[in-house]
């Protein structure tokens, strides 16, 4: 009766994380994939390879669907990747539109909600250092500092490493978000 319940409990954790994890990058599986397609320098060898590593695109796309993604549909960025905005959240000419009528506070990341920001203040330290200061309505600060490196930039905030982020995702970023201001999102 008890293995019962827990498998009960599992299956109903799994099935409502499927829910909010279903669509994403897939950034797993696509390092998986790109080791593949890097080991081996030809359709043959890939393939081959392919096979030997299905079940570690098994695992991959299993903590994708199951982690990664919910993750990124939680936070607007995958946190694998670092790519932002989240697959759901991609300007597309769909074709069924669900509900035109949604209040605008359910269009947006739900934890992306800077309301508490007073002011930020940007400037250029050098030709490779930008730096934010953000005061927040408690009277608190915070200093993020950006660091360009020959083909990427790294994240500090109050000093601590973040992240690091190539220069052809922050390029895609900002098409990303062009593209959302001009459709008026």
């Amino acid at each position: 009766m008890k293995s019962k319940a827990i498998k009960i409990a599992v299956v109903t954790a799994l099935g409502v994380s499927s829910l909010t994890g279903c669509m994403g990058q897939m950034a797993t599986t696509g390092l998986v994939g790109k080791f593949n397609l890097e080991i081996v320098d030809n359709r043959y060898g890939r393939e081959g390879m392919f096979l030997l590593l299905s079940p570690v695109y098994a695992i991959a796309s299993f903590a994708d669907l199951f982690i990664f993604n919910a993750v990124e549909f939680w936070t607007g960025t995958n946190p694998l990747s670092g790519k932002s905005p989240a697959v759901v959240d991609t300007p597309a000419d769909a074709i069924l539109k669900v509900n035109d009528k949604l209040d605008s506070s359910m269009t947006e990341v739900p934890l992306s909600y800077n309301g508490d920001v007073k002011s930020a203040t940007m400037q250029q330290i050098d030709e490779n250092t930008m730096q934010m200061d953000i005061s927040y309505l408690d009277g608190s600060h915070k200093l993020l500092r950006g660091e360009k490196g020959e083909d990427s930039v790294a994240f500090y905030l109050n000093d601590e490493y973040i992240t690091t982020v190539s220069n052809e995702e922050l390029v895609n970023y900002v098409q990303t978000a062009l593209l959302r201001n001009s459709n008026g999102k």
